[in-house]
């Protein structure tokens, strides 16, 4: 049998001819697996009393014990335990677990996750030129974990941004060349698919156009949309599915205008109830997403597999649910021929469930091996030693200072742009700030402090700098500063000095990305992300112990806080701010690094108007 780690025709074809002659029983296998129980995910029936024949790492033959004519190298039993596909994520960026995905593979396999629809705009914009290779590499070193990458159509974000990588049509041709490459990430500038003056109209249909010519699938991002005008709009576009529905109401009428619906974990409740209530008897349309979920909260509430109970909880049965982190993603990403059931040619990706009710894993199988047992990690843990590309990602020319944050005027008052974090609003807020040496300055009293986006890509350094409002440290002389800012990446830092905002700063570049916490003229707490400005090449109980000694500092600071449009906006250290450099939809007003397409750095991404930040 070739190596079939990474999918590619040739071998493709040798595989099957293989696995033909040993379902025949003419070739041994090297084992068969029996089990109390299969679920059989395309039908949603269950089996009793199966066996599994496995042949490298693909599944040959299913059927009742004893139905198989041939014979296997070895014979595994667990007739006490039932059989569920591999589950897996229709959309997730790994990277949002801040781990590499060698990393991530032992922190979710063990839950049952054994293939990853990854989408891959967040390391896109750190380095595009190398995206696939990143993806691939821990595949290729040996990981059990299949990850499929979709190719960023958010790279850049918006055509008034810039970050570390550029796609375009040629460059998603190429792409869609790989059979791991499942379509294109979620289309996430909807102004740029329906207006033909934005600039960023000709290079997002060129990808769209790319990923049609291959069969391939094209994500969609449909935040905010619930008019029906937009939804049939959107549907007409090609984007094939959305993952931001809030609502029932929002769900059944974009699952009714053909949209493949991937529900999130903090909607599900509402959506599955409300669905339910209308009636909804085919599930097919609907799969599960995790989008964004950092290790921390993995170790707490778990994987797909939460994903999977909190759906039975919410009024789905059992194998409803299995099917919508299994076979229902498959058939959408046109994955079916390798993954999402226990079938021929499939790979042996098994779950093994002690309790189908109440889904206790007690083994996990990936590539025809057990890479679990319960909670603990059994797998290989390739050691991968990542390259300069993807541990030097901080490309600031030199220290910043004090002064680089500084925002001149004329005193004795200026008038100043204000945001807030989530500001979906089609306006900026405006106030007087008074100036003291020539400087704006900041009004803790009515909770408006400065923020600033600063170019880490282009090795320019250009610092977008503004008076925000609702957030950040009260606290004297503190700043936290993070690489993580969705989704062109550059560092964040908000901070009530602005020397505090250098030191936070500095130490990113020093240290290669994470997060850094400033107060009193010293760095109290980090978190290493060293890959990509995003990650972390080590354990998710190493990066968890970090998190939690950054939270137990933060606790220390005085931090600002107002409500804002997002109901995820909470109190307290403001670690939602990784979010809330968004500028798709239903965003407006943002902040960015300055560009010639927004050279104050304040710009609105549906209109490209941009404006000075004090005047």
């Amino acid at each position: 049998m070739p190596d079939d780690l990474i999918l590619n025709a040739a071998d493709e074809v040798k595989i099957r001819q293989a696995l033909v002659l040993v379902a025949l029983g003419r070739q041994p296998a090297d084992l068969a697996l029996r089990v109390g129980r299969l679920f059989d995910a395309p039908t949603g029936t269950w089996m009793e009393d199966a066996e599994i024949v496995i042949k490298g790492r693909r599944i040959a033959y299913t059927g009742p014990r004893g139905s198989w004519p041939g014979t296997a190298a070895r014979i595994e039993d667990r007739p006490a335990l039932a059989a569920v596909p591999g589950f897996g994520e229709v959309h997730k960026h790994i990277e949002s677990s801040h781990l590499t995905p060698e990393h991530e593979a032992a922190l979710v396999l063990p839950h049952g996750n054994t293939w990853t629809c990854e989408a891959s705009h967040e390391f896109s914009n750190v380095n595009g030129a190398k995206n696939l290779d990143f993806w691939l590499t821990a595949r290729r070193a040996g990981c059990p974990l299949k990850i499929f990458p979709l190719p960023g159509s958010a790279v850049p974000p918006t055509g008034y941004e810039v970050s570390g990588g550029h796609f375009g049509a040629q460059e998603q041709a190429v792409f869609m060349a790989e059979p791991m490459v499942a379509g294109l990430d979620e289309v996430m500038d909807w102004p740029a698919v329906w207006n033909r003056e934005n600039p960023s109209y000709d290079r997002l249909w060129g990808m769209i156009g790319a990923t049609f010519a291959a069969r391939g699938v094209v994500e969609g991002h449909a935040a905010g949309m619930r008019d029906l005008p937009g939804i049939n709009a959107f549907a007409a576009a090609g984007l094939a599915s959305d993952h931001e529905a809030w609502t029932p109401e929002e769900a059944w009428d974009k699952l009714r205008h053909g949209l493949f619906l991937e529900i999130r974990p903090h909607s599900m409740p509402d959506i599955i109830g409300g669905l339910l209530e209308r009636g909804l008897k085919d599930w097919s349309q609907i799969a599960f997403a995790t989008d964004d979920r950092g290790a921390s909260d993995t170790l707490k509430m778990g994987a797909t597999d939460y994903n999977v109970r909190l759906a039975i909880q919410s009024g789905l049965t059992p194998e409803q649910a299995i099917q919508c982190v299994t076979i229902n993603p498959a058939r959408h990403m046109r994955l079916t021929p390798w993954v999402g059931a226990i079938a021929p040619g499939r790979y042996a990706d098994l779950v093994l469930l002690s309790d189908v009710a109440t889904l206790e894993i007690a083994e996990v199988w990936a590539d025809g091996a057990q890479v679990s047992s319960g909670k603990a990690y059994t797998g290989a843990l390739p050691r991968i030693d990542w390259p300069d590309w993807a541990t030097t990602s901080v490309k600031l020319p030199r220290a910043l200072t004090a002064e680089d944050f500084a925002i001149p005027a004329p005193g004795p008052m200026a008038k100043a742009a204000l945001l807030r974090p989530f500001h979906w609003a089609d306006d900026f807020i405006t106030t007087d700030l008074p100036v003291e040496n020539g400087q704006v300055q900041r009004d803790t009293a009515r909770n408006i402090t400065k923020f600033a986006v600063v170019d880490r890509h282009t090795g320019a350094g250009t610092i977008g700098r503004m008076f925000w409002l609702g957030t950040g440290p009260a606290t004297p002389d503190t700043a936290v500063a993070c690489s993580v800012a969705h989704d062109s990446h550059n560092i964040w830092v908000v901070g009530s000095s602005d020397a505090a905002m250098a030191l936070a700063v500095n130490h990113l570049r020093e240290t290669q990305g994470g997060w850094a916490l400033a107060t009193g003229g010293r760095i109290t707490a980090q978190v290493r992300y060293e890959v990509g400005g995003l990650m972390t090449a080590r354990p998710a109980e190493t990066l968890h112990a970090e998190m939690e000694a950054l939270y137990a500092e933060a606790a220390k600071i005085d931090w600002m806080f107002e409500p804002t449009f997002s109901p995820r906006w909470w109190a307290g250290f403001p670690e939602r701010l990784q979010f809330a450099t968004l500028t798709c939809a239903p965003w407006r007003w943002v902040l960015v690094a300055p560009n010639p397409a927004a050279p104050t750095g304040l710009v609105n991404v549906q209109t490209g108007q941009s404006h000075p930040v004090v005047w």
